[in-house]
């Protein structure tokens, strides 16, 4: 009896450690999460194992702490823990950096409940911020404290001599699927085309609104003039999934039809937002992640409060 239980709580625990995977997409769903992990152990299985121990750091954490079990149920304590791992693991370097990428996993579960308890009475959801301010703040660090080395792939460069690039390869069967495997740093057509399936299994609408939010951003990247070579790679694709998601279903609570169309409209908003982060960020060599979906999300959740049917 007591070996029954031990496995039916690791086969719990392991249940809800890819349910943060798949909350990386806003979905949870285990079986999408498990689909999401193949698909980045396929392209790298290194970064698979990081994924997956940062998943179960940041569900552990939540046991530990106390928290909601609902919340850590849902896999809400594993996504920024895994974004954090993933990220960390390939824009840091050095034969330690791994155990930068396992504790900067466990500070990202913390900073969520922290900003969980902070943005409470605002009814706005915390999204990928604290994978973000840890992670550029952690490589930010590599300037002052000579333990944290960047990778060679993060450069820095001066704005004075900077030259916008339109041209290159129209290559737009590329650009859907490695936007969607750029929401987890994959550039690998099969693995966008995996993560692709694992969302369509968890919903229908939620894998139209994965498409629909890529088609839109890639298109509005294509108008305004972007570089082609960060279009059709997907760095312009991946925030305009999750933000069309996010706004046309995940918190589209009074299910105006509206908001179904402002899902799309936040998810081209994305791109100028992209564009001027990247901007920001060029002197530092600094990637925007998933800055531009937080903001897109964050400005269209909140002008509901005052504009519900939107």
């Amino acid at each position: 009896m007591k070996n029954n239980s031990f496995i039916n709580r690791a086969f719990h625990f392991m249940k809800v450690s890819l349910k943060g995977i798949s909350q990386v997409i806003l979905i949870e769903n285990s079986i999408t999460g498990a689909i999401i992990l193949l698909a980045i152990m396929i392209s790298s299985f290194s970064l698979g194992v990081i994924a997956i121990l940062s998943a179960m750091i940041g569900t552990l954490l939540g046991k530990l702490g106390g928290a909601d079990k609902e919340i850590i149920n849902q896999g809400l304590f594993g996504f920024n823990s895994v974004l954090t791992g993933m990220a960390l693991y390939l824009f840091l370097t050095g034969p330690f950096h791994w155990i930068f990428c396992l504790i900067g996993a466990f500070l990202a579960a913390i900073i969520t409940a922290a900003l969980m308890h902070v943005m409470k009475k605002t009814d706005i959801p915390v999204l990928t911020f604290p994978f973000i301010i840890l992670t550029l703040f952690t490589l930010l660090i590599s300037y002052r404290l000579s333990a944290v080395h960047t990778s060679n792939a993060l450069v820095p460069q001066s704005l004075w001599q900077w030259e916008l690039d339109i041209t290159g390869p129209f290559n737009l069967t590329e650009g859907i699927f490695t936007g969607i495997g750029q929401v987890f740093f994959l550039d690998y057509t099969i693995s966008g085309l995996l993560i692709f399936i694992a969302v369509f299994i968890a919903g229908w609408r939620l894998g139209l609104y994965a498409f629909l939010g890529n088609a839109a951003a890639l298109l509005t990247a294509l108008i305004l003039g972007a570089e082609r070579s960060l279009i059709f790679v997907g760095l312009y694709g991946y925030n305009g999934i999750l933000t069309a998601i996010a706004v046309a279903l995940i918190f589209n609570t009074s299910k105006q039809r509206l908001s179904y169309v402002t899902g799309i409209i936040a998810a081209c908003l994305t791109v100028p937002i992209a564009a001027s982060l990247h901007t920001w960020l060029l002197p530092f060599g600094l990637p925007p992640l998933t800055m531009p979906f937080v903001l897109s999300t964050w400005i269209f959740l909140s002008a509901r409060k005052v504009l519900p049917k939107l």
